[in-house]
């Protein structure tokens, strides 16, 4: 089970919605970054830009005009590619619906103890985000999926991000404990593009994508900066929308939780204030039969654990005396052979023995 999960989708389609597919690439290679393996990374790409008949440079998407960085790459994993991004597919991959066949790569393996990060991107409205132009799913299926997914214990915190026209509308129905919500605009506005490439003739990022990766830019495996500090990377002078947020589902203090507890592979440790008593190594001797003598003679803590093994006395590494069978097994052997012998063969080919 994965402890920290990503789970990408970009909902557009066509030529046009360039910037959704790099939005989307843009804070997957972030998150590479930050020590999320492709193998905890769900992405959903309804179009790939990268081989688009339009495209003058085929296999690259850049995120800003001056084509600094192909966020493309040579190890991008899209998981659901085209006509595999659907509402139906997007809500059995949270549930863990999926059917039997479906690889491993295309499920999500989390469980109670995993957090969660999914950032959506495309086209919005109030109360819906299309999927590919020609179906949409609502607020309400989305906070009913992230319900199942608490009941069914398929997650621990969720940290959810949309990049939409009036994306706060898509966290405004949920319900579930442990979510908390960053959105691009507010109910009525529209999220706007930050530039345009002009040699491609698309814009290729989304403003608020853009502040968000300008500030995980200098985040870093070991920083301290906290989630809080998330609600601050696009104001509105840049952003030009009202980027919204939601925590009053969230059990913690976002001040206290770490950016890389999301976007990166930091683990959550609990501390636990009870004592525990650890017996020294005589008071072990002392428990184990044969060993009292043992104390002075350099015996280590791994054979004194080693010998409580079934088999310890053949794999026990260091001083240790030849193992040989007791005499009674010696015994009840030949005891048993004389016995086969005699019942196959008689007393008259006993003379053949000696």
């Amino acid at each position: 089970m994965c402890q920290y999960c990503l789970i990408q989708v970009c909902t557009s389609r066509f030529w046009f919605n360039y910037r959704h597919v790099a939005n989307v690439l843009s804070v997957y290679r972030s998150v590479k970054r930050l020590g999320i393996p492709d193998s905890h990374i769900i992405m959903m790409l309804a179009d790939d830009m990268a081989c688009n008949a339009r495209n003058p440079r085929p296999a690259t998407v850049f995120n800003n005009a001056h084509e600094q960085i192909n966020v493309y790459g040579d190890d991008v994993e899209v998981d659901y590619r085209g006509y595999e991004v659907t509402v139906e597919n997007f809500v059995r991959l949270l549930m863990g619906r999926v059917p039997p066949n479906t690889p491993r790569s295309k499920r999500l393996l989390s469980d109670e103890r995993s957090n969660i990060l999914i950032y959506m991107t495309g086209h919005g409205g109030d109360g819906f985000l299309k999927f590919q132009d020609s179906e949409e799913i609502t607020n309400i299926e989305l906070a009913d999926a992230f319900e199942q997914m608490w009941q069914k214990k398929r997650y621990h915190e969720i940290a959810f991000i949309m990049d939409t026209c009036q994306a706060v509308s898509m966290y405004q129905k949920f319900y579930s404990p442990n979510i908390v919500a960053i959105a691009s605009s507010q109910v009525g506005e529209d999220s706007l593009s930050h530039h345009v490439d002009s040699s491609i003739g698309v814009y290729v990022i989304d403003r608020f994508t853009y502040y968000l990766l300008e500030f995980l830019e200098k985040i870093h495996p070991a920083s301290q900066n906290t989630m809080d500090e998330l609600f601050r990377v696009c104001p509105k002078r840049d952003c030009i929308s009202t980027p919204g947020q939601r925590t009053d589902l969230f059990s913690r203090d976002l001040s206290t939780v770490l950016i890389t507890e999301f976007f990166g592979s930091v683990r959550k440790v609990e501390l636990v204030t009870r004592v525990v008593s650890v017996p020294s190594l005589r008071d072990l001797l002392t428990t184990v039969p044969g060993k009292k003598d043992d104390i002075n003679e350099g015996v280590t803590l791994s054979n004194v654990f080693a010998d409580q093994l079934p088999v310890a006395q053949m794999v026990q590494k260091g001083k240790q005396k030849e193992w040989h069978p007791p005499d009674g097994f010696i015994l009840a052997f030949w005891a048993l052979v004389l016995l086969v012998f005699f019942k196959t063969y008689g007393m008259k080919h006993l003379t053949f023995i000696f």
